[in-house]
C-alpha cells in the first residue's frame, strides 16, 4: 500500500495534480505527506491542517447562555508522569510478550500490562492490589530523572481546564492533599471538608509513537495509568461534595470517579452505588450533571453504573474508543462481538453505539432517565451526539473539544499546522445499518452533521499532533472544553 503512496506522490509532483489521501496508509507517511511535503504538493491551495484550524476558529463561538458556577468531584490526585519504558528498564524488564490483566498483582504483572497496550497504541488504566508493592514501584518513579507532577484525577483535571475559562467559578471535591493543593489553578475553590494530610498518587507511564521496547513498537503515542488509590477507589468525597453544592449553588456539575471503584469488593461497590444514586438525586433537577467515564475492566461495574439509575441521572457522558466498546459489550449492546477495535474506530459502527445508548437508556427511551447527550473522542476524530431539543451550540462544542486536542498535546496556543497531520478517514458511512448515508470530508468545512429517529450526530476530524508532549488528561480536557461551549436548554 505505501508503495503506490509513493508512486502517487511523485506522480502528484510531476503533474501539479492534487490527491487525497488513503487513511489506510501508515502513520509515517501519513505525517509527511499531510506535513510540509503535502503543503509544498498542493501549492497555493493550502494544507488540510491550515484549513481546518481556520473553519474550527470561524465556528467555534460562545453560547448565548453560558455557565457560571461548575461544581466538579470526585476524583483527585497527584499524577508521576514519566516515560513507561525507562521506569520498567529501571525495576528489571526488558520488554516480553504482553499480557492484559484487568487488576495487577505484582511488578510482572504491571510489565505485561503495559507492554500489551503499548503494542496496541491504546490508553488503559489498573488498580494495583499490593500496598507494599505499589509503594516501592511509585518511589522508584518518583525519584527517576525527569519524572514530573501534576495535578491528577478526571474531576480535578475537568476542575483546572474549566478553570482556564475567564469570569467563572470553579468548586473542586474530592482527597485533596497538599501536594495537589499547591499544583491547583488559583481560581479552584476547595471545600475544607476535601482537605487530607496525605496526597493519592497514580503512576503515569507514557510512551511516544513508534517507540520501541523489546520486540515492540506503538503506533501512536498514549500512556498506561496505574495507582493503589483507596480514598478515590471508595469515593470517600461523594457526600462531602454533595452537600457542598446546596452553598455554593452551581449551574453544572460534573462527575466522575466511579471506575476507581474496581479495586474494591462487588458488595463494597454495590453499596456505594446505591449511595451514590442517593446522594446524587438530591441535586436539583435543574442542574444539568456531566459524568465523565474512564476506563473499566469489570463488566459487573459496568451494568451496575448503567442498570442502578447511575445513567438516568446524568445529562451527559464522556468517553474514548475503549471505554465505548466495554460498554457495548458488558451490556450486549450492538457491535459487541467486536472483540478490539482495529485501528482507527470505524465511525458507523461507534454511531451505532452512541445511538444505542441514548435510545436505550437516554430520554427517548420508555424509562424516565435525564440522559440526552455523548461527548465521544478518540485520537483520530470525534462524535458529540444529543437528543434534538435540549442542547445547543453543539457545532462550536465538538471543535472546541477537538481543537484542545491538538493544542494540549502538543502545548501550543493555537493549532499549529506543522505540528499535527490528519489521520481521521476521508470518507466514511454513518451506520451500518442498511440506508446509511455516506460523508466525505472536506477540510473547509470539517464539522459534517447528520440525524436519525430525533438524534443528532456532530462530527469533526482531530488533527493529531506528530510529537506529543503529554498525553495524560487529554480526554478530560476535551470533555471539559466542549461543556464550556454548550448550551443547555430549559425543560
Amino acid at each position: 500500500m505505501w508503495h503506490k503512496a509513493l508512486c502517487v506522490a511523485v506522480l502528484a509532483l510531476a503533474t501539479g495534480s492534487v490527491f487525497w489521501l488513503d487513511p489506510a496508509w501508515p502513520d509515517f507517511l501519513w505525517e509527511h505527506l499531510s506535513g510540509t511535503f503535502l503543503y509544498q504538493l498542493r501549492g497555493d491551495l493550502g494544507s488540510p491542517e491550515g484549513s481546518m484550524a481556520e473553519a474550527w476558529d470561524a465556528v467555534i463561538t460562545r453560547p448565548a447562555k453560558q455557565w457560571n458556577r461548575v461544581a466538579v468531584g470526585v476524583n483527585a490526585c497527584v499524577d508521576v508522569v514519566l516515560s513507561g519504558v525507562k521506569l520498567l528498564q529501571a525495576l528489571g524488564f526488558r520488554g516480553e510478550v504482553g499480557k492484559d490483566h484487568s487488576v495487577l498483582r505484582s511488578a510482572a504483572e504491571l510489565e505485561e500490562a503495559f507492554a500489551h497496550f503499548m503494542g496496541k497504541g491504546a490508553a488503559a488504566e489498573r488498580f494495583f492490589n499490593d500496598a507494599d508493592a505499589f509503594h516501592r514501584i511509585a518511589q522508584t518513579a518518583s525519584s527517576y530523572p525527569g519524572a514530573q507532577l501534576y495535578v491528577g484525577g478526571n474531576a480535578a483535571l475537568i476542575g483546572q481546564k474549566i478553570a482556564s475559562h475567564p469570569d467563572l467559578k470553579v468548586l473542586l471535591c474530592g482527597p485533596i492533599g497538599p501536594k495537589l493543593h499547591e499544583l491547583l489553578d488559583e481560581n479552584v475553590m476547595v471545600p475544607p471538608e476535601s482537605l487530607q494530610e496525605l496526597d493519592e498518587y497514580h503512576l503515569i507511564l507514557e510512551y511516544q509513537a513508534g517507540e520501541e521496547w523489546g520486540e515492540l513498537r506503538a503506533p501512536n503515542a498514549n500512556r498506561f495509568i496505574f495507582s493503589h488509590d483507596l480514598s478515590n477507589g471508595a469515593m470517600n468525597m461523594l457526600e462531602v461534595f454533595v452537600s457542598s453544592l446546596e452553598e455554593f449553588q452551581p449551574d453544572l456539575v460534573v462527575l466522575s470517579g466511579f471506575h476507581m471503584m474496581e479495586g474494591q469488593t462487588r458488595e463494597l461497590r454495590q453499596r456505594r452505588l446505591r449511595e451514590a444514586v442517593t446522594s446524587i438525586s438530591d441535586i436539583p433537577t435543574d442542574v444539568p450533571i456531566h459524568l465523565e467515564l474512564a476506563g473499566m475492566t469489570d463488566p459487573d461495574l459496568m451494568r451496575d453504573i448503567i442498570h442502578q439509575q447511575i445513567f438516568p441521572l446524568v445529562s451527559s457522558i464522556g468517553l474514548n474508543e475503549q471505554e465505548l466498546l466495554f460498554l457495548t459489550q458488558a451490556a450486549s449492546g450492538p457491535h459487541s462481538s467486536l472483540a478490539s477495535w482495529n485501528g482507527i474506530p470505524d465511525v458507523a459502527v461507534v454511531s451505532d453505539i452512541l445511538f444505542w445508548i441514548l435510545k436505550e437508556h437516554g430520554r427517548t427511551s420508555a424509562k424516565a432517565s435525564d440522559l440526552t447527550r455523548i461527548h465521544f473522542h478518540t485520537l483520530a476524530y470525534h462524535l458529540l451526539v444529543t437528543v434534538d431539543g435540549y442542547w445547543g451550540n453543539q457545532v462550536a462544542a465538538v471543535a472546541a473539544g477537538a481543537r484542545a486536542a491538538g493544542t494540549q498535546a502538543c502545548a501550543t496556543q493555537t493549532i499549529d499546522a506543522d505540528k499535527v497531520f490528519l489521520k481521521a478517514p476521508l470518507e466514511f458511512a454513518t451506520s451500518k445499518t442498511d440506508g446509511a448515508s455516506r460523508v466525505s470530508l472536506n477540510p473547509k468545512e470539517p464539522i459534517s452533521v447528520w440525524r436519525r429517529n430525533g438524534i443528532s450526530f456532530h462530527y469533526t476530524p482531530v488533527l493529531v499532533c506528530k510529537s506529543p508532549l503529554r498525553t495524560v488528561g487529554l480526554g478530560d480536557a476535551i470533555s471539559a472544553e466542549g461543556l464550556m461551549y454548550s448550551e443547555v436548554y430549559p425543560h
